[in-house]
């Protein structure tokens, strides 16, 4: 199952077939308060894909239930990925992506590791692209984006378990606001003890669907403890810091280093990547280290420890403030927002939204 193209085959280039559009009124109505991951635009992206043929029927249709026979692999044996990606409406109201090829890559490592069909980068970014161009009405004004959603997953009805010879690739999109309303003043975190999100030579570092069930847990118990996410730890020791719930985890040190667990059973995420290479501008040295939850509890009481924050597509940044435990609960910064957290949150939302120049290029406009 290779990204590479076979030059006998046709390119993936999702042709767009419009349907009869969301009605102007009831659209402004559902883009008002969108929440998140509940409201979807008119149309998706599609392609199927077998091993005998390859990638084929690729286009972008109008919205519609997908069916499966109740022997698809995806519904046994979890064989499926997901991306997560965002399109940002203009200050001149054009729109634009951010670094989408990053997703494009991650999502084929995903596939690797699921042994599903990889798709060509190419063809990631055309799928959304040309959606995001069909539905661009669905743009919704700053500070509220669209978030696309790219998944694939195994089909063929088969109990058999072995690698799916059919799998179908989508891209949704669906207009969201804040990931964690109202939570602007900081989160509190429950470091889980004993559940564990991933272990060396599992699936951690890709995206598919069975890392976020297997969090589902410990989510409760956080909840249970008032707390608004998890901090995982590794599954061997149960000492170092991996993974602040769906999201990626950065301290800050009174020495000007931001610190970030290293890659290997975590995401290689796309606002990680970014925040780091921002990083210098702030005065901050972008370090990649294991962090013991020892040195992050000594840290944040001494001071050593200044600013801790999480990073994600659907967050992008959000700041910690506060950690509770079995044996009690410190804060950080004096549980308030970080100005370095602040500042670099500030920086991307501004990158993102085409607020200010853009020498890297990360920006790709779309519409």
């Amino acid at each position: 199952m290779s990204s590479v193209a076979d030059p006998h085959l046709p390119a993936l280039d999702f042709p767009r077939s419009p349907t009869e559009p969301t009605p102007d009124e009831q659209r402004a109505s559902l883009l008002a308060d969108p929440g998140f991951g509940r409201v979807f635009s008119d149309h998706m992206a599609v392609a199927s894909w077998s091993a005998e043929r390859g990638w084929h029927d690729d286009g972008v249709r109008g919205l519609e239930p997908m069916t499966l026979h109740p022997a698809a692999a995806v519904l046994h044996y979890a064989q499926e990925i997901f991306e997560g990606l965002k399109a940002y409406r203009q200050p001149d109201g054009s729109v634009a992506l951010f670094r989408p090829d990053l997703n494009a890559a991650r999502f084929a490592h995903s596939a690797r590791r699921l042994s599903l069909p990889e798709l060509p980068v190419s063809a990631f970014v055309t799928a959304v692209t040309e959606l995001v161009r069909l539905d661009a009405a669905w743009v919704p004004e700053p500070p509220a984006t669209l978030y696309l959603r790219p998944f694939t997953v195994a089909t063929e009805a088969f109990l058999g378990v072995r690698a799916s010879d059919e799998a179908r690739f989508a891209v949704l999109a669906s207009p969201a606001g804040s990931f964690f309303s109202g939570r602007d003043a900081g989160l509190t975190l429950w470091i889980a003890p004993d559940l564990s999100r991933a272990a060396p030579g599992g699936t951690g570092d890709a995206k598919c669907g069975g890392n976020y069930a297997a969090g589902l847990a410990a989510q409760g118990v956080a909840r249970a403890h008032d707390c608004d996410q998890v901090l995982f730890l590794d599954a061997v020791e149960h000492r170092w810091l991996e993974e602040s719930g769906t999201m990626n985890v950065l301290l800050v040190t009174a020495d000007g280093d931001l610190v970030t667990p290293p890659l290997g059973t975590i995401l290689d995420g796309v606002t990680r990547r970014s925040v780091l290479e921002l990083a210098a501008g702030h005065g901050l040295r972008p370090v990649e280290r294991p962090v013991s939850v020892e040195e992050l509890r000594d840290g944040a009481r001494s001071g050593a420890i200044t600013e801790v924050f999480a990073s994600g597509t659907a967050a992008v940044i959000s700041p910690i403030v506060r950690f509770r435990e079995p044996g009690g609960e410190f804060t950080v910064g004096g549980g308030t927002p970080g100005p370095r957290t602040q500042a670099l949150r500030a920086e991307l939302v501004d990158l993102q939204f085409g607020r200010t120049a853009d020498p890297r290029g990360w920006r790709v406009p779309v519409a």
